[in-house]
């Protein structure tokens, strides 16, 4: 105790209270408080925990001038006060943060439809998962840069076809789209019910050339943020999967 009540002394917190020793302990008791607070204190929770019959708010305004100038600050919000890093520091304690978010199961089997069966349109995606595609699921998989814009379908509307890309290979460890192991071999490895009807193995085509019955794009999508983005002429198409 001795060995702590003489650093204190040697702080300008000695300079700023030089009454009693107890009045020196009252604020290292009430700079200890505070500093081990996971959360702002109210007045109340800290005189519950201070001695009785001190000047709880000249000890906390002594203590606010004592950190004025320094790398935190003592800051008083409402009824409550709680240490606070220095405003004017703030920038040393920034940092870029990756936050990664996981795929919806929504996204996962869109992925997976766009991977085995490119070049796919949204109206494909549906038939194969049998159930409606959300407008927001494709904006991810075009965000996440996993999937893109191929051509367009010799069909009414001329709907948008889908595939992958190299961000896709990457993430997942492939050379190629025909490194993905078609459907015996998920099969066999147990990731398909047995149910499954291997006959007619679906085995994801590595070609990058627009089909027979696809055209390449004659427009510039790169700077696509979402597929409400898609043309005009493909509304009737949006309208009618919606």
């Amino acid at each position: 105790m001795a060995d702590a009540a003489a650093a204190w002394e040697g702080t300008n917190v000695r300079s700023l209270s030089m009454e009693t020793e107890d009045h020196r302990r009252h604020l290292r008791m009430l700079e200890a408080l505070l500093f081990a607070a996971r959360e702002p204190l109210s007045v109340k929770e800290i005189a519950e925990r201070m001695p009785e019959g001190i000047d709880l708010d000249a000890l906390l305004k002594e203590l606010q001038a004592v950190y004025a100038g320094r790398g935190v600050n003592l800051r008083r919000a409402d009824d409550c006060w709680a240490f606070r890093t220095a405003e004017d520091l703030a920038f040393v304690l920034k940092r870029d943060v990756v936050e990664e978010k996981r795929l919806s199961r929504a996204a996962i089997e869109t992925l997976a439809v766009i991977a085995y069966h490119q070049p796919v349109t949204r109206a494909e995606i549906e038939e194969i998962r049998g159930v409606s595609l959300s407008r927001g699921t494709l904006d991810v998989l075009l965000a996440a840069g996993w999937a893109r814009l191929r051509g367009r379908r010799h069909t009414p509307g001329r709907p948008v076809t889908f595939g992958t890309t190299a961000a896709f290979l990457d993430h997942f460890g492939l050379e190629s789209i025909g490194d993905l192991p078609g459907l015996a071999d998920l099969k066999a490895a147990g990731l398909l019910e047995a149910m499954v009807d291997t006959s007619d193995d679906v085995q994801p085509s590595e070609d990058d050339e627009p089909q027979e019955d696809e055209d390449a794009l004659d427009l510039d999508f790169s700077d696509l943020e979402s597929a409400e983005d898609l043309p005009v002429e493909d509304a009737e198409e949006r309208d009618r999967n919606a």
